[in-house]
C-alpha cells in the first residue's frame, strides 16, 4: 500500500509541483519578495493539492481534515522559506532556489500528508 501511494503521490506530485512552482515563478515576476511569493504559491497549492493528493494518492475526500492539510503545508512552508533563504545566500537566484527547495519540501509533504493528515 505504501508503495501505490508513493508512486501515486509521485505522479500527482508533478502537477502539483509544476502547478506550485508556476505560481511562485509569476508572483516573482511580478515583483513579489520570495517570501510572499512562496506564501501566496503555498496557500494557493493547498487547495489544488488537497484534493489531488486526498482523492488520488490516499483515496480520501474528506474535507474535514483541510485543517489538518493546512497546518501541514505551514511546516512545509517554514522548511521552504529556510530552504531558499539558504540558497540566495549562497548566491542562487530566487527561481533556483525555488526548485531545489520544492524538491526537498515535496519528500517532506510525502510524510506529514501520509502520518498527520490521511492516516488510517
Amino acid at each position: 500500500m505504501l508503495k501505490k501511494q508513493l508512486i501515486r503521490f509521485l505522479m500527482v506530485g508533478v502537477l502539483n509541483t509544476i502547478v506550485g512552482y508556476l505560481l511562485y515563478a509569476l508572483f516573482i515576476y511580478s515583483g513579489l519578495n520570495y517570501v510572499l511569493a512562496i506564501l501566496f504559491s503555498t496557500i494557493l497549492g493547498i487547495l489544488f493539492n488537497f484534493k489531488t493528493i486526498g482523492k488520488f494518492v490516499f483515496e480520501n475526500s474528506d474535507n474535514a481534515l483541510l485543517t489538518k492539510f493546512f497546518l501541514a503545508y505551514l511546516i512545509t512552508f517554514a522548511i521552504n522559506v529556510s530552504i531558499v533563504s539558504k540558497l540566495r545566500s549562497m548566491s542562487y537566484d530566487d527561481y533556483t532556489a525555488g526548485f531545489f527547495a520544492i524538491i526537498v519540501s515535496s519528500a517532506i509533504s510525502f510524510v506529514l500528508t501520509k502520518y498527520l493528515v490521511f492516516k488510517k
